[in-house]
């Protein structure tokens, strides 16, 4: 299973992802036939297929990089070649200088192949003169801007969705650990109940990750995409959303385990811990509604759009043992509660 892991992903690459690299390289390839007869047209089909990536923006970095790593490495070769010759120990030298001046430079490693690569197809397929080289580079030119142009013609991809379902994922098992934390406080509970609790509650870490790179990956995806400029309004209502959410997170977890930490079976009959109970509810409901879209759903009741954490709560003076987690339980939800009402523009 992990020798399969290694090549095989999770799933698989969306279907127009890889239409759009075989039109790419065809195009490519006709293209620069046509334009440079005298030789397969190699460069331009692996740089047209490298450049279609799944965001405009990734795009653009691959041209570049397939692009200097090219030329580097064309330059390499070619000196080499008409310094020493096309001997097998001239390419294999051709090769480690490629490597060690891809270093030296600082070159990103995906450069850094790419220059070594050119280097090998260049001393390997073809006579290394001076007009050789600089058409290989034209070659290489010309596949990345087909790859780039197709990918920006062929549907640009919006990768909004998935940071959608991500960030209301969270918001809803928010929503869900305070209800849990609620029926805790309300109702007595046994040991294996409140570790489940805790547990369940420290699996929104994970969800947080999740969220923040599903938000980056859609960020990446309207960058430079002609179909991004009416889509950065809702990237930018989620980007907030997250950020309202993230401690929200923290405290939720931090509520958890000092209810697991000091929980005894007298904590349920105190007056206040019952109000609090019902506040987390109330902080249930407006987590929900804060993942909720702006357009009202007209089947809801008005009321159900607004803030439930607005009436005072009133504390009693709670037994000696309680007073400590009283205290933190309230100055938690005081900061859930301003993060859950708090103007998103200001």
């Amino acid at each position: 299973m992990k020798l399969l892991a290694a090549f095989r992903a999770s799933r698989r690459q969306p279907w127009l992802q890889v239409a759009k690299s075989a039109i790419a390289t065809i195009a490519a390839w006709l293209i620069a036939g046509a334009l440079f007869p005298a030789h397969l047209p190699v460069f331009a089909a692996i740089a047209a297929l490298l450049v279609v990536q799944p965001s405009l923006n990734q795009s653009v970095s691959k041209a570049i990089e397939r692009t200097v790593g090219v030329v580097a490495g064309v330059v390499v070769a070619s000196a080499l070649a008409l310094a020493f010759g096309q001997a097998t120990w001239v390419i294999l030298v051709a090769i480690a200088a490629a490597l060690l001046i891809a270093w030296l430079l600082k070159m990103t490693t995906g450069t850094s192949n790419q220059v070594a690569i050119s280097a090998l197809l260049v001393l390997g397929l073809g006579a290394a003169t001076p007009s050789y080289a600089v058409d290989r580079v034209l070659e290489t030119i010309i596949g990345a801007a087909i790859g780039f142009v197709v990918n920006l013609a062929l549907v640009p991809p919006v990768a909004l969705a998935p940071a959608n379902r991500a960030v209301d994922a969270l918001g809803d098992e928010i929503a869900a650990s305070l209800e849990r934390l609620a029926g805790a406080l309300a109702t007595p509970q046994t040991l294996q109940e409140l570790e489940e609790l805790m547990i369940t509650a420290r699996l929104m870490r994970p969800m947080v990750v999740s969220a923040d790179a599903a938000l980056t990956t859609a960020a990446e995806s309207l960058t430079l995409n002609p179909r991004g400029r009416r889509r950065r309004d809702e990237l930018e209502r989620l980007e907030t959303t997250l950020r309202r959410f993230s401690p929200i997170v923290t405290q939720v977890i931090g509520m958890t385990r000092a209810v697991y930490d000091r929980y005894d079976d007298q904590l349920a009959a105190e007056p206040t811990v019952r109000a609090i109970a019902e506040q987390l509810r109330r902080a249930a409901h407006d987590a929900r509604r804060v993942t909720r879209r702006a357009v009202a759903d007209p089947a809801e009741p008005p009321t159900e759009s607004l803030p439930a954490l607005t009436a005072p709560l009133a504390i009693g003076v709670p037994a000696s043992q309680h007073w400590i987690l009283i205290g933190f339980l309230l100055e938690d939800l005081r900061r859930i509660h301003e993060a859950l009402t708090e103007d998103p523009a200001a």
